[in-house]
């Protein structure tokens, strides 16, 4: 140092050679020191915004990632949601298809067909910047889809009552095959086997060996029971609502009139005897007093 407004700066070897000297006054001294600790903090403060700018970095990838997993997921939803609605139109089908039967007084309310108001065209996928669209569409999706489970669950809820009140009539219905075997002869027209000239047929006639167990189609009570010209013994059950079954050519009667029978209960045997050319059951439906075909009553 030469004094007090002058510096120098000796630079030396290892083994005490010098090399080369500056020189530099104080404020020059001033100013360099200045500068390196203002570039020290500048490398610095680029050094910690570098460290922050990667973890930003890998976090804007982390969150790239799940919001594409999450777009997937709401993707995936959509695409249910639109099924589920397609399933709940063949649901309603199904409805429709029940409850005809009945009429439309027992029907529930069905919908008037008068509707209105806008249409938004639905993209296949919501790009980016539609996801605030993306999210009302997802919203009237589930609010149709709420509007239809609701709609459904009524029509079944109304199905079960129906059903419930009809149990008891549905059973009643001679459903129940008496015997089980071929049809020899169909209810309608036929050639007579003794006079070969054609004759109507009042029911059905059922291949059944001698004493096959006759059950009863439905539950009853014994209306007649006992011998008959045409059908020798016969055993007739009254359902109520005026319907009525017959049983003829019996070898024998199990039942008595008066009597209450079940479903499925033996009422007699199957056998050969009346206006018979062989052994066989000859099963009749009686609707209001007058004979109708047994095959739309037998379903089990």
């Amino acid at each position: 140092m030469k004094g007090r407004d002058q510096f120098s700066l000796l630079i030396v070897r290892g083994d005490g050679t010098k090399v080369v000297r500056f020189n530099f006054t104080r404020p020059v001294a001033r100013g360099a020191f200045a500068g390196v600790a203002l570039a020290l903090s500048v490398v610095g403060a680029l050094t910690t915004d570098w460290v922050e700018l990667r973890e930003l970095t890998r976090e804007a990838r982390t969150f790239a990632r799940q919001i594409a997993e999450q777009r997937e997921t709401i993707d995936a939803f959509n695409r249910r949601v639109v099924e589920l609605r397609q399933e709940m139109v063949g649901w309603r089908e199904l409805h429709a298809r029940i409850w005809e039967p009945f009429g439309p007084e027992l029907a529930p309310g069905a919908r008037d067909k008068g509707i209105g108001g806008g249409a938004v065209k639905v993209a296949a996928r919501i790009a980016p910047g539609d996801e605030p669209l993306g999210r009302v569409v997802r919203g009237n999706e589930l609010e149709r889809l709420a509007e239809s489970v609701k709609e459904q669950g009524d029509n079944l809820r109304a199905l079960d009552r129906l059903m419930a009140r009809a149990g008891k009539a549905l059973a009643a219905l001679p459903s129940r095959w008496p015997v089980r075997g071929g049809v020899n002869s169909e209810f309608g027209n036929r050639v007579s086997p003794w006079t070969r000239v054609t004759e109507f047929h009042s029911g059905l006639d059922i291949n059944a060996q001698p004493r096959t167990p006759v059950r009863a189609p439905a539950g009853g009570t014994v209306f007649f029971a006992g011998a008959q010209p045409e059908y020798g013994n016969t055993v007739i059950l009254d359902h109520g609502q005026e319907v009525r079954s017959l049983y003829g050519h019996l070898s024998q009667i199990g039942v008595k009139q008066g009597e209450r029978v079940e479903r499925g209960q033996v009422i007699a045997y199957s056998g050969n005897t009346g206006r018979s050319s062989g052994p066989h059951l000859h099963y009749e439906i009686l609707v209001k007093g007058h004979s109708v075909n047994p095959r739309a009553y037998l379903w089990d």
